[in-house]
């Protein structure tokens, strides 16, 4: 029995790639005979906007998925914060004050998500009472763990190399936004009992840190299934930040969404829209 979640955040409206990634989980939850869960990741600061949540269910019943609802980030601040102490009580996380211009000028190396942190806080810990960062010593934490794996049901097996990523953050120095995405998704998957961690291949990457997080902090591990992504007519991933069409204006606009779903589970993309042939590592 496959327990799965939709897990967006009230940052920006739904578009079509967030409709395929819903529906995507909630057939894996519901052929299984499973559940198919809904939580807000509402801990981004001021960018997280109340009345963007009521959007995404409108947006979701529209397309004719039901769903669970669980406890949205925002309430599950103080979990973060007992799980970041314990992994600073084994002496595995860091101050840091560097930018992103001065990680980008420093770095050597190129990661999932960018220029790989060089650890220059954890060579020379900054001074003064500014705010930090924390990060993880991946080094130390591999060295505690060893070798790990986590199975993907599109791509099989897959050796844990959360090295690749670096020193992630995984507190942030915003007091807005109390944990990083890595933290967060982690603790939130294992109290929510989510068994196959449904999203885009995007994230591939990403689980490599997750797993490692899991076997410090003692969670549960799940299997994890990395679907494509639907692309625009230039080959990029749909995303809000490039103002990809949102499911509210085709629902305004009286669309009709269970129409729309079937096209989805077809295969068959609207409006030039393509489906990566890419299983991972898709940025």
């Amino acid at each position: 029995m496959n327990v799965t979640r939709f897990a967006p955040s009230p940052n920006g409206s739904l578009h079509l790639g967030h409709a395929f990634s819903a529906i995507v989980a909630h057939d894996l939850a519901r052929q299984s005979g499973g559940r198919f869960l809904l939580r807000i990741e509402d801990i981004d600061g001021a960018r997280s906007r109340v009345e963007l949540a009521a959007e995404f269910r409108e947006d979701l019943a529209w397309l004719g998925l039901t769903w669970e609802e669980v406890p949205a980030q925002s309430s599950r601040v103080d979990e973060y914060e007992v799980a970041a102490a314990t992994l600073a009580a084994m002496g595995l996380l860091y101050p840091c004050k560097c930018t992103r211009a001065e990680i980008a000028a420093a770095s050597m190396a190129m990661g999932p998500d960018g220029p790989v942190y060089p650890g220059t806080c954890r060579i020379d810990p900054p001074a003064g009472d500014d705010p930090v960062s924390w990060r993880l010593d991946v080094a130390a934490a591999m060295a505690r763990t060893g070798m790990l794996a986590w199975q993907d049901e599109l791509a099989g097996e897959q050796v844990a190399r959360p090295d690749l990523a670096g020193d992630v953050v995984l507190v942030r120095k915003d007091a807005d936004t109390p944990a990083s995405y890595h933290l967060a998704v982690t603790l939130d998957d294992a109290a929510d009992g989510v068994n196959l961690v449904t999203r885009g291949a995007d994230l591939f990457a990403a689980t490599h840190i997750h797993r490692l997080l899991q076997d410090l902090l003692g969670l549960p591990v799940p299997r994890w299934h990395h679907h494509a992504l639907l692309l625009d007519t230039d080959g990029n991933k749909l995303a809000k930040r490039r103002n990809s069409p949102s499911l509210a204006d085709r629902r305004r606009a009286g669309e009709d969404g269970l129409a729309l779903a079937a096209q989805l589970r077809a295969g068959e993309m609207p409006g030039g829209i393509t489906l990566s042939t890419r299983l991972h590592d898709m940025a």
